[in-house]
């Protein structure tokens, strides 16, 4: 049976025609379960020779469990292919990077701005591999021919996801004030919006500057975690982002504003 779905903001639209929604569940499961077995393992590993502790373990295996939970039960209505797909990979495997970065935000939390430098410097590394990844996995999709809607939603909220525990991690190690928590509360508060005013809802075609603004965002944010970032130069440098942020989101919310207003009638 055709399913007509779409990608969100990204403005993608296309009819599924796909039976083998079953098929494609268990293979993203297993892909999922192969995650989680990383995680698991990399988690342990930094507890047991590392500066952190079961609260860290929690916080990332907690994350990639809950969002792994919704790729398995969205994939099937989404994604028209039977594999999972090597771009979904890539997105996958940031999303493992995403969910070290809940168990630091969980664990900094706890124990307030002291973070060693080679443990900060180690995750400054991991955030760029993550920016890196975040070039490879739409282009993969393309190249492939595997783009779908599921992809191009995972991705964007992978990015999301990332943006916002960057801005938690920037709060508590002393970095910026409580506002930097905007800049990963923004998409958050605009799919909010969206619910009450659906006008916000409607997908909007691709920008440029929306894509260059969020690959900003994460850099500035992954710069904050540098120790030789501080303030006021991390204050500035998070201000500057979120400023940034604030305009692209203002855009998106006037192009939707303006594409619901009626058009006066010729006669």
């Amino acid at each position: 049976m055709p399913l007509r779905v779409d990608s969100g903001n990204s403005g993608v639209s296309m009819v599924v025609q796909y039976t083998g929604a079953g098929r494609l569940t268990r293979t993203t499961m297993m892909m999922v379960a192969a995650g989680a077995a990383v995680l698991a393992v990399s988690a342990w590993t930094m507890t047991l020779f590392g500066p952190f502790d079961g609260r860290f373990a929690t916080g990332a295996l907690a994350t990639y469990a809950a969002v792994g939970s919704i790729v398995i039960a969205r994939i099937g209505s989404y994604h028209p292919y039977p594999q999972f797909g090597a771009a979904n990979a890539v997105t996958l495997s940031r999303l493992l990077i995403s969910s070290l970065f809940a168990g630091l935000a969980v664990q900094t939390a706890y124990e307030g701005t002291e973070v060693a430098p080679a443990t900060a410097w180690f995750f400054v590394g991991l955030a760029l591999l993550a920016l890196a990844l975040d070039g490879v996995d739409g282009r993969l999709a393309r190249k492939l021919r595997l783009a779908s809607p599921f992809g191009a939603r995972f991705d964007m909220e992978t990015d999301a996801l990332q943006i916002f525990l960057l801005s938690i991690i920037a709060f508590t190690l002393g970095k910026a004030g409580a506002w930097v928590l905007l800049s990963g509360l923004m998409r958050y508060l605009y799919v909010a919006a969206g619910r009450v005013w659906p006008v916000l809802a409607a997908p909007m075609p691709p920008s440029q500057f929306r894509k260059a603004v969020c690959v900003i965002q994460s850099a500035a944010l992954t710069a904050l975690l540098a120790p030789v970032v501080v303030p006021p130069q991390s204050t500035a440098i998070a201000g500057i982002a979120l400023i940034l942020l604030i305009v692209s989101f203002g855009r998106d919310v006037l192009w939707s504003l303006r594409s619901a207003a009626p058009r006066p009638s010729l006669g």
